[in-house]
């Protein structure tokens, strides 16, 4: 049996996601202090990832694609984090559903899609519990981008770092470099 872990960098406020975007939303982003659209687009489904390894699996350290080659840190609420949580329907959950068509009607009425993949470690290969990607649309989104965010970060520089040195074969100081993320736990 595999199980689904939450593991995370956070405190007693705030719980941290990470996101991969390219220059012009993560410029735009920074220079806010906020999501803004245009370059950002509010009606399509964003995705946030609390495992770090995770995101650079995703994003291949970012140098996978030119649009996933900035890593922004997201602290955002933990109220607004399980808001999410509480407000969301597995991707794959059609087998509650009768008939396809009420499958649809539901997810397209849920504002949070959760997904559980498999979690990576240092050398991004498979490990034997699953991480959460939460995918946030409609209200989820506008929540997000308004009210859970407290603090962004560009962390590229240190996320290349850590892959530097790995190439490096110096694999501690890589590892001491990695949020110290734990399981989370609900508030």
């Amino acid at each position: 049996m595999v199980n689904n872990e939450i593991r995370a960098l956070y405190d007693n406020e705030t719980i941290r996601v990470y996101q991969a975007y390219n220059n012009d939303i993560a410029n735009s982003v920074l220079e806010n202090d906020k999501f803004v659209s245009p370059p950002f687009k509010i009606d399509r489904m964003t995705w946030i990832k609390p495992s770090f390894l995770w995101m650079m699996y995703r994003s291949g350290w970012s140098m996978k694609d030119k649009n996933q080659n900035r890593i922004l840190a997201i602290d955002i609420s933990r109220k607004g984090f399980e808001w999410a949580l509480k407000n969301s329907i597995l991707s794959r959950d059609h087998s509650k559903y009768s008939n396809k068509e009420e499958w649809l009607k539901v997810k397209k009425e849920t504002p949070v899609r959760i997904q559980w993949d498999p979690e990576r470690d240092l050398f991004l290969n498979p490990l034997k519990y699953r991480t959460i990607q939460i995918g946030l649309s409609n209200e989820a989104v506008e929540l997000y981008v308004n009210e859970w965010i407290k603090n962004i970060t560009d962390i590229t520089d240190k996320v290349l770092e850590i892959h530097s040195l790995l190439n490096n074969g110096k694999v501690e100081e890589a590892r001491k470099l990695l949020p110290k993320e734990k399981i989370y736990l609900m508030l």
